[in-house]
């Protein structure tokens, strides 16, 4: 038997996949809802709960509860972003110092100059999926961040979990939906470590795509 907070996404969903509530628009408060649905307060925020992390609706605080527009999809592929069409990517540079785990992903001294890119791009005024990527200062980072040329060596490691505090908070997600997180690590032909990106990627919204080409050998015929 489903419970009752399953019940009221039921519902709720199924007005938003309808037409019923339209993209954008806002829910009655949480108070009328509850009471609408016959509930406790916590019991409504539980059946909402889902539903953001569903990414079917965006709590806004001071503003209430708004229906999202259907999310774009990102792909993952040969260690760049592919999004759909409407998203635009906001970037903010900052300088900083490699500290904690900065020190041994980027296998440099503590407090070495660092460049840090932040890549956070947006579905309208939504945020969409982020983006940090560090590059020594001596390495022109500019130049190879857009040049993007071939490192001799690119390691990638991927993650599902949790989103951190900050995360959540940037993304605008619930803290319980489950993200793809990305850290790719590429080095030159001395071994240095040139380029650090980590990637976070909501997974109700992406997806990773990896392709191996299998090497095949010609075998003669005797005769």
């Amino acid at each position: 038997m489903a419970s009752l907070r399953d019940t009221i996404a039921d519902d709720l969903r199924t007005q938003i996949a309808t037409g019923h509530l339209k993209a954008g628009a806002r829910l009655p408060s949480e108070p009328t809802l509850a009471t609408q649905y016959k509930v406790s307060t916590p019991t409504l925020r539980n059946a909402l709960a889902l539903l953001q992390a569903e990414g079917l609706i965006e709590k806004i605080h001071g503003k209430g509860n708004f229906v999202l527009h259907p999310l774009r999809r990102l792909t993952y592929k040969g260690g760049r972003l592919t999004p759909d069409a409407d998203l635009h990517v906001a970037i903010r540079m900052t300088n900083l110092r490699a500290r904690g785990d900065l020190i041994p992903l980027l296998k440099v001294p503590a407090r070495t100059p660092l460049t840090e890119f932040l890549f956070l791009t947006h579905q309208g005024e939504s945020p969409h999926s982020l983006a940090r990527i560090y590059v020594p200062q001596d390495l022109a980072p500019a130049e190879l961040l857009w040049c993007r040329p071939e490192w001799a060596e690119t390691r990638e490691t991927v993650t599902a979990r949790v989103p951190t505090p900050d995360e959540a908070s940037t993304l605008r997600i619930s803290s319980t939906l489950a993200v793809l997180a990305i850290t790719r690590v590429s080095s030159d032909n001395t071994g240095r470590v040139v380029e650090a990106a980590r990637l976070v990627l909501p997974g109700d919204r992406a997806d990773a795509l990896f392709i191996t080409h299998h090497a095949t050998e010609e075998r003669g015929t005797e005769g």
